[in-house]
């Protein structure tokens, strides 16, 4: 349960480690790879009708596929609380209509700010921050779900001092939990079942974190199903990048 609870420095707060300005370009995926990373966060049922939305590096998101029902999933390329910007961070996420008309805008005004090329990791951060606390952002106002299925991920492995993103398979589902504070939570490290998740309140505070989750684990039997569907997508992930090679059935931090 260690590595489920370390997920959540993904969300965690950090230094900009003085990035130059050619630092903010990407790397377009290619689009059949993105479009079906971004639709592994989801199960399967949800996957043909969900809207897709992929990541032009000059410009942020737009839509590579429309849905229908409700769900949206994505490729994240820039985690905004770390200040950073990487070449190697990328983390498959699906939202509900709730999570997309609420959570989404944060990771599509990141990506377009990144792909301007106008903004360092710091200004970044600081302008998502400005627009949490006067309320531009919005907290989830009703129960949700993000799903992140997918069977690899690659992101932050630790606390504030990590700064190397690690590829993990660790498939888990997301309930929205806004202010919610690890203290008001009965479970502890260690135990299994749910994990509490308080991915902003290191930035902007306790209580203060409208994008908290509960953290519901894939069980050993769900993950085994998972990686075994997502077999081959992980061999062209690897194919892709060598930073997405891992170890599926070790479970944990595999590749630096």
């Amino acid at each position: 349960m260690r590595k489920i609870v370390l997920l959540w420095a993904l969300f965690v707060s950090a230094q900009s480690f003085g990035q130059s300005a050619s630092d903010w370009h990407l790397e377009k995926m290619p689009v059949d790879l993105e479009t079906d990373y971004a639709l592994s966060a989801l199960p399967p049922h949800l996957r043909n009708d969900a809207t897709v939305y992929l990541l032009d590096p000059q410009k942020g998101y737009y839509v590579g596929h429309q849905g229908s029902n409700g769900y949206i999933c994505f490729v994240s390329r820039t985690e905004w609380e770390w200040a950073d910007f990487r070449q190697d961070f990328a983390v498959a996420l699906s939202y509900d209509a709730e999570g997309a008309r609420t959570i989404f805008p944060v990771y599509a005004d990141v990506a377009a700010m990144r792909a301007s090329g106008k903004f360092q990791p710091g200004q970044i951060k600081d302008s998502v921050m400005s627009r949490l606390h006067t309320g531009v952002y919005q907290a989830p106002s009703k129960p949700g779900i993000s799903y992140m299925l997918e069977p690899i991920v690659r992101l932050y492995p630790g606390g504030p001092d990590a700064k190397e993103p690690v590829t993990i398979s660790m498939p888990h589902y997301m309930l929205y939990a806004p202010y919610f504070l690890n203290e008001n939570a009965r479970y502890k490290e260690g135990t299994d079942g749910f994990i509490f998740g308080n991915p902003d309140n290191a930035v902007l505070g306790d209580g203060k974190g409208p994008y908290n989750y509960i953290v519901i684990p894939a069980t050993k039997a769900e993950k085994a199903i998972i990686v075994a569907d997502g077999a081959d997508l992980i061999k062209r992930l690897g194919a892709y990048k060598d930073y997405f090679k891992i170890d599926p059935g070790s479970g944990g931090d595999h590749h630096h």
